[in-house]
């Protein structure tokens, strides 16, 4: 729950940065991963097997894709290794959700500490590939493509998980 937490958080503070709805960008960070519980070891059918799930709730086909577009790309996932992102939505979520990885991994590393993580200290594990290194730093970068400088993004990333971190076990 961590993850989807942690995405939510970055998502609803990106939309406030961005002018857009909060509620909307915060819900799929929070539903980006609804199928991984099925498909964590079926990796052909993540973002797939959301479709169905998705569609069962209400959610409409606007929000399957951009929930979906997080898994465009990957050769594991046949049926989206030849979608590209193209909407400031789909470039945040896709960063959003990976980052998350990098500054959880940094607090765990500074004894579940993220009180004081600056961006400096996250820019510099982020350059360096072999931490965290099932984060690919590239779909992070799109956040640029949605208009937001690496440094800009960290920042507001950080001081989103910050504000959550008693839920995320972290201090």
């Amino acid at each position: 729950m961590n993850h989807y937490l942690e995405t939510e958080a970055i998502m609803q503070a990106l939309a406030e940065r961005f002018g857009e709805d909060i509620r909307y960008w915060g819900m799929l960070g929070l539903l980006h991963d609804v199928d991984w519980p099925f498909t964590k070891n079926d990796w052909k059918n993540h973002c797939i097997k959301a479709v169905e799930i998705l569609k069962s709730h209400g959610f409409d086909d606007e929000f399957i894709e951009n929930v979906q577009s997080h898994g465009y790309g990957y050769n594991e996932i046949p049926v989206l290794k030849n979608k590209k992102r193209n909407s400031k939505i789909e470039y945040s979520l896709v960063a959003s959700e990976t980052l998350t990885g990098i500054i959880y991994a940094y607090a765990l590393m500074k004894g579940k500490k993220i009180s004081d993580m600056d961006v400096k200290g996250l820019k510099k594990k982020f350059k360096d590939k072999k931490f965290a290194a099932s984060c690919n730093r590239e779909l992070v970068m799109e956040i640029e493509l949605a208009g937001l400088s690496l440094d800009d993004f960290l920042s507001l990333a950080i001081e989103s998980v910050k504000k959550i971190k008693d839920q995320i076990g972290l201090e």
